[in-house]
């Protein structure tokens, strides 16, 4: 990757002395730099090297230079070519142009000049690059939340984000699926030096094996089957910024050298290419196994685990900060909707298995089956209900129907349709139990409009404090 003092250049040139002397020059001004003779020569540093800039000669024996770059563009080589020649004229330099060459310099002219024009190459193509790799992060971004938490745990979180994020180390983030994994990582890169960088994200579980190698480090055309054009890998597109890896404990154990490399020394191989590359990314890892026992089992390298453990923050599961329970229904329900106090204790109450990411989906499932917006206890799941009965008795004595209908129960030889609609209704609802919301539903009404038939029937016993509605 290019920066302001240093450029990885190649400088292919038949003349030997003029060769000898750029690369010099370039040398004592901080460059990294190789030297060609000739256009054959320069396309084996191709296989082997990436470079920034390639300084070519138009006139050179064999392959001219303009060949040499339709060759370059035809391979796949993303360097920035800058052609020279000492007989310019106005078709070569529009020929040059038209076949991929960012710049285009007439002998004879100062070093410093052939350095300039070399720095803003980079540039360029360096700009390239992040335009490329901003459609690509565009691509794979998803909407994220904000974390949420005024427990001690999350306290002691939020403090370890901040004293982790600008170290610019590598972290392991371990905790149950469904903690808030990805949240962590994403508040890490916002309170680190890379926080305006890009943010790149891939979920080892997710993807067959194959799929993983070429998502993190690319692949060349027909590397395999279904490979019909080059991509560059996750690593790439993060480069400079940060990459989080979650479920890193499912990476295959194939690519588990792969990613030590990178870790090690930032080197990396494209899926079918034998050229290497160079990467400064952040490395933020996640995972819901207990590695240490994975290391042990052999299926996850032990150096590979040392590497990524550098910095660990362990999330506690949501049975463990239940005080932070109330502050997650009131951010996921949406603005202006209410929940029953029986109801929040319910939720309260329940061990949470999947997390914050289960009770996210639970309050989205109550948004849709509740009334008037607002959730009640039967607008929550089955196995929320028999955790919150073991605890506490429920919100209201249940109605008592039976009474209702021997009291409203037509005379025999007299049955009207509105006695049949009434008899109707207090044996749907005496089959639930008095609970009117789930009465309401059975009959395909509006729980307001079965409110209204019972004042109707019986506004009697409604007046009795045991009328009251099971889970309002």
């Amino acid at each position: 990757m290019a920066s302001e003092s240093s450029i990885d250049l190649l400088v292919v040139e038949d003349d030997d002395q003029f060769r000898e002397m750029s690369t010099e020059w370039m040398r004592r001004k901080g460059h990294r730099v190789q030297s060609a003779a000739n256009a054959q020569e320069a396309l084996k540093h191709c296989e082997r090297q990436a470079f920034d800039v390639i300084i070519a000669d138009m006139n050179m024996p064999g392959l001219s230079g303009l060949e040499l770059l339709q060759r370059l563009k035809a391979d796949g080589v993303e360097s920035e070519v800058i052609i020279l020649t000492g007989q310019a004229t106005v078709q070569t330099a529009v020929e040059a142009m038209k076949l991929g060459a960012c710049d285009y310099l007439t002998k004879p002219f100062p070093l410093s000049e052939l350095e300039h024009r070399c720095r803003q190459a980079a540039e360029r193509g360096q700009l390239r690059r992040e335009n490329a790799n901003l459609k690509t992060i565009i691509s794979l971004h998803r909407p994220t939340s904000r974390m949420i938490g005024g427990s001690a745990p999350m306290k002691e979180l939020f403090r370890l984000i901040e004293r982790v994020g600008p170290t610019d180390k590598t972290v392991l983030i371990q905790g149950e699926s469904g903690t808030g994994k990805e949240l962590v990582a994403r508040a890490i890169q916002k309170a680190s030096l890379r926080a305006e960088k890009p943010f790149v994200t891939i979920n080892c579980a997710a993807l067959p094996e194959q799929l993983v190698e070429s998502e993190l480090f690319g692949h060349e055309k027909g590397s395999f089957t279904g490979a019909v054009a080059t991509k560059p890998g996750l690593f790439e597109v993060a480069d400079g910024g940060t990459l989080f890896i979650d479920e890193i404990g499912e990476l295959p154990g194939s690519l588990q050298p792969k990613l030590l490399r990178v870790l090690e020394d930032g080197s990396m191989r494209r899926v079918g290419s034998a050229l290497e590359r160079r990467v400064n990314v952040r490395i933020i890892a996640a995972t819901n196994r207990h590695l240490e026992q994975e290391v042990q089992s052999n299926r996850f390298r032990e150096d590979l685990y040392y590497r990524i453990n550098v910095l660990s923050l362990n999330l506690p599961p949501l049975r463990e900060r239940a005080e932070d329970i109330s502050l997650l229904i009131k951010h996921f329900l949406p603005q202006d909707w209410q929940i029953t106090d029986g109801a929040s204790e319910a939720l309260s109450h329940y061990r949470w298995p999947g997390n914050v990411r289960q009770l996210s989906n639970v309050i989205e499932r109550a948004t849709i089956l509740a009334d008037d917006q607002l959730v009640t206890l039967d607008d929550l799941p089955r196995e929320v209900l028999e955790a919150k009965s073991a605890h506490s008795a429920p919100e209201a004595a249940p109605l008592d129907c039976a009474s209702i209908a021997k009291s409203v129960e037509p005379d025999e030889g007299h049955t009207s349709l509105a006695s049949i609609e009434r008899a109707h209704v207090l044996d749907v609802l005496n089959s639930c139990h008095g609970n009117k919301a789930r009465a309401a539903r059975a009959l395909g009404i509006h729980r307001r409009k079965l409110y209204r038939l019972l004042e109707r029937f019986s506004p009697g016993d409604l007046a009795d404090e045991n009328t009251a509605d099971v889970g309002t």
